[in-house]
């Protein structure tokens, strides 16, 4: 073939491995950014390890080595996905001051649709959202253990659209 390059046949399979489109995508393997780059929310399996928590996420923080750990969990009346975003939380028996010097981000995560209809995210075996809206999480990570010198030091936004499906 004159004037066209081939692709590479494992990049071309790379390319279409994994699916382009949110609906294509199962929200226990979606990838999320915000605006600027800045930070990726990418969720992943929870699998059969806990009844109570409906998705698990780790928030990546731009150019750093620093991963934040995210969970949702259906509960309040009417049953909502209540999320908490946490900072190297002790494990085992901790205190409620503990877990209060870890938490980065709790608030209920939203959903957009293509058609701008706000929703609340779903379980992890659902179609993944279009955007994820995290209410307030960039003025909290500004006060957390999270922010400083070698940690999060660069603004995110509340709103975090999908860019792709890990396989």
């Amino acid at each position: 073939m004159i004037g066209r390059t081939l692709l590479p046949a494992s990049l071309a399979i790379a390319l279409t491995a994994a699916p382009a489109l949110a609906e294509e995508c199962r929200q226990a393997h979606a990838i999320y950014g915000d605006a600027d780059g800045g930070y990726e929310l990418r969720f992943e399996p929870v699998g059969s390890e806990s009844a109570v928590t409906s998705n698990h996420f780790k928030v990546k923080v731009g150019k750093t080595r620093l991963s934040l750990d995210g969970v949702v969990m259906q509960s309040g009346e009417p049953l909502r996905a209540n999320g908490i975003v946490m900072h190297d939380c002790p494990t085992g028996d901790v205190t409620g001051a503990e877990l209060e010097a870890c938490t980065v981000w709790e608030g209920v995560i939203y959903t957009v649709d293509r058609a701008g209809r706000i929703g609340l995210l779903q379980a992890e075996d659902a179609p993944a959202a279009e955007q994820i809206l995290l209410p307030g999480f960039g003025p909290s990570l500004h006060t957390s253990s999270a922010w400083g010198e070698g940690k999060a030091s660069t603004d995110s936004s509340d709103v975090f659209k999908f860019k792709g499906c890990a396989a």
